[in-house]
């Protein structure tokens, strides 16, 4: 600690000169006539702060051009993927392709998906 330095011209500049520096080098630009480097400036402050704000909405509406809710063709489980892309069911774990706002079991080509149907049976009495 140096015990030279008088403890009462300490002053706690949390952020004001900092200000201050740039309050005074934005009046001295536009007092001699230099108002287009501080309209710059203004500018990149402003695209600073709508870029974030623009890419926000950019993502979010490409997010839900490409989520697919839907349910899993095998168990019915409802879960979200990405459309074109393979992913698993969470509850059975069967691999899925999400196509066109569902999922569908990849199949490789001449394979034929059927679903089965259950029916009940009736026993014929012999006479």
């Amino acid at each position: 600690m140096n015990n030279f330095s008088p403890k009462f011209v300490t002053l706690n500049q949390s952020g004001l000169g900092c200000g201050l520096t740039i309050l005074a080098g934005a009046l001295l630009l536009s007092a001699i006539g230099l108002k287009w480097v501080v309209n710059g400036i203004a500018i990149l402050i402003l695209l600073l702060v709508l870029t974030p704000l623009v890419g926000l909405f950019v993502f979010r509406w490409w997010l839900k051009r490409k989520l697919v809710e839907s349910d899993c063709p095998v168990c019915h489980y409802e879960f979200t993927g990405f459309d074109g892309q393979e992913c698993r069911c969470p509850n059975c774990g069967e691999v899925l392709l999400a196509i066109h706002g569902k999922f569908e079991r990849p199949t490789p080509p001449g394979t034929i998906d059927v679903d089965a149907v259950d029916v009940s049976v009736k026993v014929l009495e012999e006479s």
